[in-house]
């Protein structure tokens, strides 16, 4: 069939979805009111509280949450056929995904900027509190190495990639402090056209660096990458918001945001078909890519196109300390996770336009493929257009960049230019992974810090800078670890089980903070995503732990992996599972009147006026 129509309704289902459900959401669920002061301008610090323009924090916000979620989840995914991952896809972001990003960020606001798990603590109860930062914060350290692992596999022996992605640091410097010290009329106008161009230039320059001295130096191992990106991730947790990550992020945002612009364009001139099924002969489990049946893997493959935990970590973390006015959050958290259920569609529909045998040739590993009784069709083709041999290139990172790079090369006048778009592709998932490290490992940061708080109280201050620096040297080591050991058939299942089970647990915190409030006939936004998710997702654990992990226990060179994963599984699923318990209690407890709250509501004058509040 023609992609067409597939495009066409995803895109009516999130205009739909984003006049009416969000409106409904924002003034009936969480009742947003600009008259409240945000914390932002309460504990303006220069620092990490920072009022910021509504489309700065915008993109800031879509650069942190879109990582390899979106991209490489849809891919996989596609093995079970377009249909199930697309619907997913409409009406998981619709109702899951972008309720949940939009109640966890107004209820961080409204609580100065809490994480998720202080303010599981304090709407919940003591022993959910506690179990929620254990489990969050093992599930951040997962969720960054999965992450991580994606850009590092990208990025590596690449020096085009690696020079591209390393001048956008110095190109965000100069933004960031441009933007933050000038008083000139249309600064941010003038910053992010600069900023934009300077960016887009380094993508063009990256081109010509392979071959050269230069480009010698960019060569960079995997390890050699994945000690570059911990250095970063470290020195960007660390400096304030204004001076790299805000403008950095927003900056990628760009590109992102950009590309994913001419990708919709794109799909709707070249229409390209359709030669993936409705649903695949995979779909009852063995299939080459997901060991799973449909039901439950394709979404915790899927993953964040759809509802992603990890959204909750960046909604109570560096964004509710950033946003100007309450009514930012409609368009910051539920706009922006649309945005990203659009990323996933369109990256479903590139790869679905691939002959079946080629997306099988690229995404399987050669000895596997033979198996499967299939032929390239016209993957020897390919190869020769990019440069590079393509066959089992697996992770799905090389699946999409041809479906993206095929989009582009049937526009009219851009004909001829494979090989560009395809190393274009690559680039911008590296660049749009990446930018999700520097804010995961600030949030995580933050967490780590209030743990430790409990036993050191200086920790409690943010900016205490002894404290920062162990928080970070803590959780940059955590997720490197895993990816200088692991694999991505590892890290990815954890991943998405991590992922997912995190999302429960915010949307367990976001129920119970619409009950706390009053609002216990509006619980059903947040308590239907959550029945579904957990549902699925203790289930697909259950699945991953006998049929993937344990069997792994069988062969020496790979028991302690398939111990470890099996480990983390279960503890992470006891440990919603405790949470949900806790959670039913304490609303069980407010529908009775006995509201359990600890942190009171933030509320003050107009705010409007007051000082500071233009970009970061």
């Amino acid at each position: 069939m023609n992609a067409l129509p597939l495009i066409l309704f995803f895109l009516a289902v999130i205009a739909i979805a984003y006049r009416y459900y969000s409106a409904f959401l924002a003034a009936k669920v969480m009742v947003l009111d600009d008259a409240r002061v945000t914390p932002a301008h309460r504990f303006s610090d220069g620092q990490n509280y920072v009022p910021t323009n509504k489309w700065v924090l915008f993109g800031h916000h879509f650069a942190a949450i879109s990582g390899a979620g979106p991209l490489i989840g849809p891919v996989l995914a596609a093995q079970f056929g377009y249909l199930p991952g697309l619907l997913w896809l409409a009406f998981g972001v619709v109702f899951a995904g972008a309720a949940h990003d939009f109640v966890i960020l107004s209820a961080s606001v409204r609580r100065n900027g809490r994480s998720l798990a202080e303010i599981a603590r304090s709407e919940i109860g003591p022993v959910a509190g506690a179990t929620a930062m254990l489990a969050i914060l093992f599930i951040v350290v997962i969720a960054l190495a999965g992450l991580g692992i994606a850009v590092v596999n990208a990025l590596a022996n690449s020096a085009w990639g690696t020079f591209t992605i390393f001048l956008t640091i110095p190109i965000a410097l100069v933004v960031g402090l441009y933007l933050h010290k000038s008083k000139a009329p249309f600064a941010i106008r003038n910053g992010s056209i600069a900023g934009a161009l300077a960016v887009l230039a380094a993508v063009v320059a990256g081109r010509f660096v392979p071959g050269t001295a230069l480009g010698e130096m960019f060569m960079l191992s995997r390890t050699e990458i994945t000690v570059a990106i911990a250095i970063y991730g470290f020195i960007a947790s660390v400096l304030p918001v204004w001076m790299l990550l805000c403008p950095r992020d927003y900056l990628s945002s760009y590109m992102k945001l950009g590309t994913i612009a001419a990708l919709v364009i794109g799909t709707i001139i070249v229409a390209p078909h359709i030669h993936a099924p409705a649903i695949s002969q995979y779909a009852a489990g063995g299939g080459p890519i997901i060991p799973g049946k449909l039901f439950p893997f394709v979404f915790i493959t899927i993953a964040c196109g759809a509802i992603s935990g990890f959204h909750a970590l960046v909604g109570s973390g560096t964004t509710p300390k950033m946003i100007d006015r309450e009514s930012d959050t409609r368009m910051i958290g539920y706009g922006a996770m649309l945005c990203e259920g659009l990323v996933g569609c369109v990256a479903l529909i590139a790869v679905c336009a691939l002959d079946p045998g080629d997306y099988y040739a690229i995404n399987v590993a050669p000895a596997a493929f033979a198996k499967l009784g299939m032929s390239p069709v016209h993957l020897a083709e390919y190869s020769r257009l990019v440069g590079e041999e393509l066959a089992g290139r697996t992770g799905g990172a090389v699946t999409l960049a041809i479906g993206f790079a095929k989009i582009f090369a049937g526009i009219p006048l851009l004909r001829g230019l494979m090989s560009y778009w395809y190393h274009f592709a690559i680039m911008f998932e590296a660049l749009f992974i990446l930018t999700t490290i520097d804010t995961g490992t600030r949030v995580a940061r933050f967490m780590v810090q209030e743990f430790l708080a409990r036993f050191a109280k200086p920790f409690e201050d943010p900016s205490w800078m002894p404290g920062a620096l162990i928080s970070t040297a803590l959780v940059v080591g955590g997720w490197s670890y895993f990816i200088l050991t692991g694999s991505i058939s590892q890290i990815w299942p954890m991943f998405g089980i991590a992922n997912q089970l995190l999302a429960a647990v915010a949307l367990c915190v976001g129920t119970s903070v619409i009950i706390n409030s009053g609002r216990a006939r509006y619980a059903w936004t947040t308590m239907a995503p959550l029945a579904f998710v957990v549902t699925t997702t203790l289930y697909a654990g259950w699945r991953s732990i006998f049929d993937n992990f344990l069997p792994l226990t069988l062969k020496p060179e790979k028991a302690f992996a398939g111990w470890l994963d099996s480990i983390l599984t279960a503890t992470l699923m006891v440990s919603v599972i405790v949470i949900l318990i806790a959670s039913s209690r304490a609303w069980m407890r407010a529908l009775r009147g006995e509201p359990l709250s600890l942190v009171p509501l933030a509320a003050g004058p107009d705010h409007r006026h007051l000082p500071g509040s233009g970009c970061c």
